[in-house]
């Protein structure tokens, strides 16, 4: 993975940029009202802050009113990342960056997007970092040291070369034990690539119902590459396939299996789509090559939905 020069302030500035472009293509701020609503007027008495009152009524009136205003109750959110090294695919594009992402950098981009909305938002977040074990848990804040602090971790996690990424995933008993931990009615937002030699897919539905039964509200977000991994679209000539993950090697010509493997991947997806719609978890299919937008609307309207 070659992210040359890479720092804390240009991913900073990389997920701005993100949230800037998306918002710029809305006719009205997703973040007017989030924080504080109107509620009513009560008159002012004398020797307290003049910073609420309504000049513009006390014009028409000639008496002094403070604004009231109802606080709403902050989010409190958890980014969790697929850390093992299957997260790594593309493994041979020659310049990994921003433009040309692979599966790992295209979630690292949009964890530090979505980061960066809750930050304003003044919600409080944290990161986990999570493969057979869970390699990191942040504490909730919503500073902004801590997001410097979790923006340089997701500098670091790019900058890894995949050979260094825990080989294994097995998320489904992290997140049952994260169920547990994590602060009541949080909203839980998993960036994975489904792809695990360790775990089945009900043990994976357990853990998401888990997750649910313990009051959490969930983004699923399914990252993978579309062409390459679901298409299987390769040249029509042999390939030697390692997998990641176990060293397992496979030598075929991918036009030979594809239909086959196309139904099975279809298949599997499908059971874990079709589980989280029927336990009201937000599934989204992320094909890493097709921009950011696909992470930022589904999180703008869970947000909405969640005030």
């Amino acid at each position: 993975m070659n992210l040359e020069n890479i720092s804390y302030g240009q991913i900073e500035l990389r997920a701005k940029q993100v949230v800037e472009g998306f918002l710029s293509g809305l006719h009205r701020s997703p973040f007017r009202g989030f924080s504080v609503e109107f509620a009513d007027y009560r008159a002012y008495n004398t020797g307290e802050s003049t910073r609420f009152i309504d000049w513009r009524l006390f014009a028409r009136t000639d008496k002094l009113f403070l604004k009231n205003y109802q606080q709403e109750t902050n989010l409190r959110c958890t980014v969790v990342m697929d850390n093992s090294a299957s997260m790594c695919f593309p493994f041979d594009k020659k310049s990994v960056s921003f433009d040309n992402p692979n599966k790992i950098t295209f979630a690292t981009y949009s964890a530090a997007a979505l980061i960066n909305m809750l930050y304003k938002q003044r919600d409080a977040f944290s990161l986990a970092l999570l493969s057979d074990r869970i390699d990191y848990i942040s504490e909730v804040r919503s500073t902004y040291a801590h997001k410097k602090h979790i923006f340089t971790l997701l500098e670091r996690l790019m900058q890894k070369d995949y050979k260094t990424f825990p080989k294994n995933t097995d998320l489904a008993p992290l997140l049952h034990q994260m169920a547990t931990q994590i602060h009541k009615r949080s909203l839980i937002i998993i960036f994975t690539d489904l792809l695990s030699a360790n775990e089945n897919i009900d043990e994976f539905i357990k853990s998401l119902q888990h997750l649910k039964f313990a009051k959490h509200e969930i983004l699923l977000f399914h990252v993978f590459d579309k062409t390459l991994e679901e298409n299987l679209q390769y040249k029509n000539r042999p390939y030697r396939f390692i997998d990641i993950e176990t060293n397992e090697e496979l030598k075929v010509n991918p036009s030979e299996i594809r239909e086959e493997y196309m139904r099975i991947m279809h298949d599997n997806f499908s059971e874990i789509c079709s589980a989280c719609n029927d336990m009201h978890i937000d599934y989204i299919e992320c094909d890493i090559n097709k921009g950011f937008d696909q992470i930022l609307v589904p999180y703008f309207y869970k947000r909405i939905r969640l005030r």
